[in-house]
């Protein structure tokens, strides 16, 4: 039975309700799910130059995979790309809210399912293409989880990926700010690395780095957009 704080949606199964109870993650994602729906996208310019970067990089032959989806937006906007798009998250309650989207703009192409970004069963060299939107900085092992990817990715397959980098903000972020809003559940656990970091990261899983991009256009922009390829 989920904790009071967790309402259960239309979509969530009760095996998917299990795995929220079961980890940590889903927990806290599970919590935040509808508030995090509503809240709107606050550099709309800067993720719609990702989106059409990411939609010149997919082509209507290929099969991709997204891990950390949310709630499905992006999904909803990249699937008519792609011959098949399988989108997952690892909290039930956020895969729930995109399946609602779905019902209501139904694609064939696209489907979504509860799956932790750490080990996701996503079967080997099925996918052309890997998508982790604002996902890395919040994995619980960066190594596993991008060797989860390239296990998942085909000979030649990408890795697109859009990532905070922590360690580029004001140090009294992740370093005081951020300890203290985990320690009262405010806050999930994040990982804190610059995109140099998570490029040597990348790299030690075998893959070529290809394009190393900003799109932000508030201020400083802490969040690195990477295209790698697996090798041929």
């Amino acid at each position: 039975m989920l904790a009071p704080t967790i309402a259960p949606l239309a979509y969530a199964s009760p095996l998917d309700q299990a795995v929220a109870v079961a980890n940590p993650k889903a927990r806290f994602w599970d919590k935040v799910a509808r508030k995090y729906a509503a809240e709107p996208i606050a550099d709309m310019a800067g993720y719609e130059t990702t989106l059409r970067r990411v939609q010149g990089l997919l082509s209507t032959g290929h099969e991709v995979l997204e891990i950390g989806c949310g709630t499905g937006s992006t999904a909803l906007r990249l699937a008519p790309c792609t011959r098949r798009f399988v989108a997952t998250d690892v909290s039930p309650n956020m895969i729930a809210i995109a399946r609602e989207k779905l019902e209501a703009q139904p694609m064939p192409a696209l489907s979504f399912a509860v799956a932790d970004a750490d080990a996701p069963a996503c079967g080997d060299g099925a996918y052309d293409a890997v998508l982790a939107f604002n996902l890395l900085h919040l994995v619980s092992d960066l190594d596993h989880a991008l060797a989860q990817v390239v296990q998942a990715l085909r000979p030649g397959g990408l890795l697109i990926s859009k990532t905070a980098c922590i360690s580029e903000m004001n140090p009294l972020i992740p370093w005081l700010a951020l300890p203290l809003m985990r320690a009262i559940g405010k806050a999930p656990h994040v990982l804190c690395f610059d995109a140099r970091q998570l490029q040597s990261a990348i790299v030690r899983q075998g893959l070529d780095i290809v394009s190393v991009e900003r799109h932000g256009t508030k201020g400083k922009d802490i969040r690195v957009f990477i295209v790698a390829r697996k090798p041929a």
